[in-house]
């Protein structure tokens, strides 16, 4: 059934800016909740490798252990470890007589720095899509309020024209208009709730490669993994 109201007649009725604008807001809802999907599924396949830790730790030698990790090219806790075997290799690789700037660490903190800027890598890359969902959960209100003054202001300008302003005429143009806001908030507030969870299970998982950074630092250092509880 054909209807004066609603979002239908709000963009066969609208110009081009008031297009553009329900536009905005579409493809913004259709990339934020892409982002969000995607990124929980990412989360929730890296926490199924947290049980891996303790095969990697109970194994006979440290390269049975970074081979007991499942999905090597997705696996930060292999990435890491991987890393640091290969940094140990390269710092102690090293002559006398072919010295580089490394060589002005000790073994120790060559080790440290090679392990946390393997993990600033991995929390940089988890890090991917926030942005957008910052910065859309803080513009999208406005982007639908520019919408709404828009859409009020063609529809005060209609109504005089006209030269009646009787309820039903303006209840329809000025409710179409308001529907803009509400768009924006439909779209700003699962981006925002999303960007706050997203940004707290990336805190927790950083922690969680930072304890493995700790121990395997540990280990290569001194032989032993720090408080492993054994």
């Amino acid at each position: 059934m054909n209807t004066p109201f609603g979002i239908a007649n709000l963009w066969l009725e609208g110009d081009a800016i008031t297009r553009f604008v329900a536009l905005v807001l579409l493809t913004s809802s259709i990339v934020t909740w892409v982002i969000l999907l995607t990124r929980l599924w990412d989360l929730r396949n890296l926490r199924k490798l947290k049980p891996e830790l303790e095969k990697f730790w109970h194994a006979t030698s440290f390269e049975q252990g970074i081979q007991s990790f499942s999905d090597h090219a997705n696996n930060p806790y292999y990435q890491i470890a991987r890393s640091a075997t290969k940094a140990s290799a390269h710092h102690q690789s090293q002559s006398s007589n072919h010295r580089e700037l490394l060589q002005t660490l000790n073994y120790s903190e060559w080790m440290a720095r090679s392990v946390k800027n393997s993990i600033d890598g991995i929390a940089a890359g988890l890090q991917k899509g926030l942005t957008f969902l910052g910065s859309t959960g803080a513009i999208a209100p406005f982007v639908g309020l520019f919408g709404t003054v828009w859409g009020i202001y063609h529809a005060l300008i209609s109504i005089s024209s006209s030269g009646s302003a009787q309820i039903d005429q303006v209840a329809g143009p000025i409710g179409e208009a308001l529907i803009m806001t509400a768009l924006g908030l439909a779209v700003a507030i699962p981006a925002v709730l999303g960007f706050n969870a997203l940004n707290r299970a990336n805190k927790l998982f950083v922690a969680d490669l930072n304890r493995f950074g700790n121990d395997l630092l540990a280990y290569f250092v001194t032989g032993a993994r720090v408080n492993s509880g054994e």
